[in-house]
């Protein structure tokens, strides 16, 4: 994988964590019912569970580019359907995130960060579907271990890493009310950027 795939990688992942929604309701909650400890549990433990989505989706196209080119065709087409249909979903709005910053706090989520992180992530079927529409445009057939795992690692470590910021900062001052104001220009930023991206996808088959 050159620089420049992989920087256009870690974009869309960047953007993608950073778009409002469940996962990040869960992280708020979690943060605010246990403090920074089961903020950085969860925001880790879903990281975990993103990086095996990732490293999973990854592992399975690479078998279909050389296995089946004409199914990996039509998971390059869905993929590019989905991504656009993300991307309108995106200029939509429909974030959820206002919704989580006032979500109420609950104790019995304290000491469960890792369990609620980790599950958050992995009991989300539109991970494995939105890494295989972004994916698809990466892999190849020439696509070996190591870097099959740097883009399930990017895709972790860029989620992780994240969250673990939303936690620092919300657990330092009173930023529910600025994250709140800003979701509506980070979801169109993500979702031109989809957009972007399925059309190169339709131009290119």
């Amino acid at each position: 994988m050159t620089f420049a795939a992989w920087l256009s990688l870690a974009s869309i992942c960047v953007l993608g964590a950073m778009s409002p929604g469940p996962s990040l309701a869960v992280v708020l909650k979690n943060t605010l019912a246990g403090g920074r400890s089961e903020g950085a549990k969860t925001a880790v433990a879903h990281g975990f569970g993103v990086g095996i989505y990732a490293f999973a989706t990854a592992a399975g196209l690479a078998v279909l580019v050389t296995g089946s080119p004409m199914l990996f065709q039509a998971v390059q087409w869905l993929g590019a359907f989905f991504l656009a249909y993300l991307g309108i979903k995106a200029l939509r709005g429909n974030t959820g995130l206002a919704e989580a910053a006032r979500t109420e706090t609950d104790l019995s989520y304290q000491g469960h960060g890792f369990r609620v992180g980790f599950l958050t992530a992995f009991l989300n079927p539109k991970l494995a579907l939105f890494f295989a529409a972004l994916f698809s445009q990466f892999v190849s057939s020439r696509a070996h271990l190591p870097e099959k795992m740097l883009m399930a690692f990017t895709a972790a470590f860029i989620d992780a890493a994240w969250y673990l910021l939303v936690v620092l900062v919300l657990t330092q001052s009173k930023v529910l009310g600025v994250l709140r104001s800003r979701a509506a220009i980070i979801d169109r930023i993500f979702g031109v950027l989809l957009i972007l991206l399925a059309a190169r996808m339709f131009l290119s088959f």
